[in-house]
């Protein structure tokens, strides 16, 4: 084997390595069935399958394999960063600045055009202008979303979450996938904010 391949390799397999500690980073939002919190790595692997098979719902045409691929490595930064839970607005702060960094060391790691190619997916990610990425985070509000309706709203009420905060962290969601957003609306908001799970206050 070349020395080059071989330490292209090496640096592969190291990367390979680092991301397992995705698995170890814990979110807010509790599995279907109430008993523990998903993982990054969960998260990451759930919207894979929802864009495959909700993208015909994106406002806009999509490259499908382009979406998944930016919402497998997008939260890759969270592994030094840490999860930035949606409605904490102090942690919300500095959110930016830690991802920041995460983002050149852990992209960092790989071959120099593989490591610019995953950190223009966070790019494109963190700046939701391209179709994909729109859909993208299309995905990432719906997915926890559905959880959290799925356990009668769990982590909605252990945070006191508002009905402002909710629409806040979505105005942008209909940019996306105006249906998407409709659905979510009538299956996923509405029938908590009845139960009284979710704080209803006007959004500001």
């Amino acid at each position: 084997m070349r020395e080059e391949e071989k330490n292209n390799l090496d640096q592969l397999f190291n990367f390979f390595r680092e991301i397992d500690r995705e698995k170890f980073i814990g979110r807010q939002t509790y599995l279907s069935d109430g008993m523990r919190k998903e993982n990054d790595a969960e998260h990451a692997w759930h919207m894979a399958i929802m864009t495959l098979l909700l993208s015909e719902y994106s406002n806009q045409e999509i490259d499908v394999l382009h979406t998944i691929s930016m919402l497998l490595i997008h939260d890759l930064v969270e592994i030094d960063a840490g999860d930035t839970y949606a409605y904490d607005e102090e942690g919300r702060k500095t959110q930016a600045d830690r991802e920041k960094r995460a983002a050149d060391r852990i992209y960092g790691l790989l071959p120099k055009e593989q490591g610019k190619k995953l950190y223009d997916l966070w790019l494109e990610f963190e700046e939701r202008k391209t179709p994909e990425a729109k859909f993208a985070r299309v995905m990432d509000n719906l997915q926890p979303m559905m959880l959290n309706a799925a356990t009668d709203g769990k982590a909605w009420v252990e945070h006191q979450v508002k009905l402002s905060q909710i629409l806040k962290r979505n105005e942008h969601t209909s940019d996306g996938s105006e249906i998407l957003w409709e659905y979510a609306r009538e299956n996923f908001i509405q029938p908590n904010l009845d139960a009284g799970r979710i704080r209803e206050e006007k959004s500001e």
